[in-house]
């Protein structure tokens, strides 16, 4: 990404790949009860689309996050956060780490890289981060749908982080780990180009017409717009993503027939269920990832080049 103060060292590949993950992590454990609400909020219309006509537990943002800690304790809004973490280190690293380094492939080493090369360098570090983080992103939905109302009897579906891995690898097969892998996908490679493509072009602009420095105030409007069009433009195949992903055997025969299905049930509306939760969080969750990273991978390049040089 464009910046870097006056006299800092560029940052080696390895430099931004740990940064990212690091900032990743430090995003998840800020923002993780939006996320959880986002998840309880996407998934609500299936029990009243298979059961019938059902009052809507959860209302709003808030008022999901208000209805969980009542019901299941203030620990329910992190449900799932070990994967989340382990999601993060292995999916922000690859996906924000790489995005410069194979910006440069497809610009051919330009340093004005055009908006063709920025979008496919998106797309391609969102799809390579599937790869290696879809079981945790798996395991992570799971924790976070499942409700736990001792009072009513409701038997949890996991124990722990490693017991969901070993259940749904068990009962579900290898294959259950990469569950909704496709749909997955398509969203990290829309998340990565609004994301990325948003925040480079934003932070650029505001450096070239000298409204900011490369500094923290610079990197939180940029981390906001990129949270606020990545939400736009994602919401839909988040939502099919998370009902696939949390979906029962045989629930669905693929992502296309969970968005058929969605669809002809309860609407175009559907698509963009707990769409603010979703804005809260991405807008946050952003702004938090992009000031953390970039102070990091400050402050590591600093000390790599300082011990190597």
């Amino acid at each position: 990404m464009v910046g870097g103060g006056a006299g800092d060292p560029t940052p080696s590949a390895a430099v931004k790949v740990f940064s990212a993950g690091t900032a990743g992590c430090v995003a998840d454990l800020v923002t993780f009860p939006l996320d959880t609400a986002k998840v309880r909020l996407q998934i609500q219309g299936e029990s009243k689309a298979s059961l019938g006509v059902q009052r809507a537990r959860y209302r709003g943002v808030f008022g999901t996050i208000y209805t969980m800690v009542k019901t299941e304790g203030p620990r329910s809004l992190y449900s799932g956060l070990v994967a989340g973490l382990h999601r993060q280190m292995s999916f922000a690293s690859v996906r924000i780490g790489l995005y410069d380094t194979v910006k440069q492939v497809y610009s051919r080493g330009s340093e004005s890289a055009g908006i063709g090369a920025r979008l496919l360098a998106g797309c391609t570090t969102g799809a390579m981060a599937v790869a290696f983080a879809q079981p945790t992103d798996v395991v992570k939905v799971r924790f976070q749908a499942q409700v736990r109302l001792l009072e009513s009897g409701c038997v949890k579906r996991y124990s722990s982080t490693m017991d969901a891995y070993k259940t749904i690898a068990r009962e579900e097969g290898v294959r259950g780990l990469w569950k909704g892998c496709l749909p997955n996908i398509t969203r990290n490679a829309i998340v990565n180009c609004s994301e990325l493509v948003t925040y480079d072009v934003i932070k650029e602009l505001i450096l070239n017409y000298n409204l900011m420095t490369d500094n923290l105030p610079c990197h939180f409007i940029a981390g906001f717009a990129a949270g606020f069009c990545t939400t736009i433009v994602a919401s839909p195949v988040d939502v099919v993503k998370t009902r696939f992903m949390n979906s029962v055997p045989g629930q669905y025969s693929g992502a296309s027939n969970c968005a058929l299905t969605m669809l002809t049930k309860e609407g175009p509306t559907a698509f963009y269920k707990g769409f603010m939760p979703a804005f809260l969080r991405l807008g946050s969750w952003n702004i938090v990832m992009f000031v953390s990273y970039e102070q990091i991978k400050r402050a590591v390049g600093t000390v790599d080049q300082h011990i190597f040089g």
